[in-house]
C-alpha cells in the first residue's frame, strides 16, 4: 500500500502546513481508490440502535457573553435549532494567510465571497429543495514541520486572524468553522483555546484526522488519526458549550479520507446538542471518489455526511475534473455538508 502526501510548504507570514487531504491506493482488488468517509442517515438520532431520530432540542440564539467585547458586537443570528437536515451547508475552506491552503485565502476577502455566492448558486439550482446556508471554514489551527517551542508541531492562529474570518461571516451572514490541526499537542487544550469563539451561535468546529499524529510522526510525513475517543470528547465539549450558553446545537466536521483516519467508528455517541460530519476529504477523478463514498458511507456511517471539492487538486490526473453539484447529490445519502478547498 503506498500513499501521496504534500510536501510541507512554509509561508513567509505564519508556516502553515497545506491541507494535504488527497487520493490514497488500496491494496485490495480496487487499487487507486479514493477512500471516504463514513457518514450517516440525515436524521439527529440517540446513540441506541433503533435510528430513531430523538426530540431537537430547543434552543434560542440569544445574546452570549464571551468575554470579549469585539465578538459581543456581532449581530449575524444563524437559523434557529439544528441546522440539519433542513440546510445543507456551503463551505470555502483556507487560511488568509495562505493562497495554497484553499480558496479562502486564495483570492482576496470580496472577490472570495463573490465566487462564494456565485458557486452557491448553482447548487441552488441542483436542488431548490434545500436552502443553503453559506459558511467559511478556517485553519485556526495549522499542523507544522517544527515542533514549536512547546513542541505541539502544531501553530495556533492570533486572535486578530481568528477574529478577522468571524467578522467575514459575521458581515456575510456566514457560518464559521474553526478547524484543528493538532499535531502532537492533546486535543483537549486546543479546544479550549477556541472556546470564546465558539460561544458565538454562528461558529462551529472542525477537527481533522489526517494531522492527529497519535504515533508522533512529524505532521505530513504519515497520514494521523483519531479514535472514536477524541471524537466523542470533542462533542462533549461542544454539548457542554450549547447547554451553558443556550445556544443551538452545535456542527462538528470530522475529515477523513482513509478508513483509518477513524478508529472504532462504532463508538462515537451522538448528542442532541451536536451534529457531527463525517467529511470526504480525498482528492481525484469523479470515479474514485464516488466509488468511495459509496464504500465506506454504507460500511462506516455515523450521522451526517460531507463531501470536499478541490479546484486545483481534483485536477491534477490526466482526465481528471471537479465533479457538479448534480454528481454529487446523486449520491446516496445525499451530503448535507459541501466544502471547496
Amino acid at each position: 500500500m503506498r500513499f501521496s502526501i504534500a510536501a510541507l510548504s512554509l509561508l513567509a507570514v505564519c508556516q502553515l502546513i497545506g491541507c494535504s487531504s488527497q487520493s490514497k491506493q488500496d491494496d485490495s482488488s480496487k487499487t487507486g481508490k479514493l477512500t471516504a468517509e463514513a457518514s450517516a442517515k440525515p436524521t439527529t438520532t440517540t446513540p441506541d440502535s433503533t435510528g430513531k431520530p430523538s426530540a431537537e432540542p430547543i434552543a434560542s440564539t440569544r445574546a452570549v457573553s464571551t468575554g470579549d467585547s469585539t465578538l459581543d458586537s456581532l449581530t449575524f443570528a444563524p437559523p434557529a435549532g439544528p441546522l440539519l437536515p433542513k440546510y445543507r451547508i456551503f463551505a470555502y475552506y483556507g487560511n488568509p494567510h495562505s493562497k495554497k491552503m484553499g480558496i479562502l485565502g486564495k483570492y482576496p476577502k470580496e472577490e472570495m465571497l463573490q465566487r462564494l455566492d456565485n458557486e452557491i448558486k448553482n447548487w441552488q439550482k441542483a436542488d431548490p429543495a434545500t436552502p443553503i446556508q453559506s459558511a467559511l471554514h478556517l485553519v485556526s489551527i495549522s499542523a507544522q514541520g517544527a515542533p514549536g517551542k512547546d513542541g505541539g508541531y502544531r501553530m495556533r492562529m492570533s486572535d486578530k486572524t481568528i477574529k478577522k474570518v468571524i467578522k467575514w461571516g459575521n458581515e456575510h451572514k456566514s457560518l464559521v468553522f474553526l478547524d484543528i490541526q493538532r499535531g502532537h499537542a492533546p486535543l483537549g487544550p486546543e479546544m479550549e483555546f477556541l472556546k470564546k469563539y465558539l460561544k458565538l451561535p454562528f461558529v462551529h468546529l472542525g477537527i481533522d484526522p489526517e494531522f492527529s499524529m497519535v504515533t508522533g510522526a512529524k505532521p505530513g510525513t504519515k497520514i494521523g488519526s483519531y479514535d472514536a475517543a477524541d471524537v466523542n470528547q470533542a462533542v462533549q465539549f461542544l454539548s457542554k458549550i450549547v447547554k451553558e450558553n443556550n445556544l443551538p446545537p452545535k456542527v462538528l466536521v470530522v475529515h477523513r479520507f482513509t478508513q483509518g483516519m477513524i478508529k472504532n467508528y462504532k463508538n462515537i455517541k451522538l448528542d442532541p446538542n451536536v451534529q457531527i460530519v463525517m467529511d470526504m476529504d480525498g482528492w481525484g477523478p469523479p470515479v474514485l471518489k464516488k466509488d468511495s463514498y459509496h464504500d465506506y458511507i454504507q460500511k462506516e456511517p455515523v450521522q451526517y455526511t460531507g463531501f470536499k471539492l478541490f479546484y486545483d487538486n481534483d485536477f491534477r490526473k490526466p482526465g481528471s475534473r471537479i465533479m457538479t453539484p448534480e454528481e454529487v447529490l446523486a449520491l446516496t445519502p445525499k451530503p448535507m455538508y459541501i466544502q471547496y478547498q
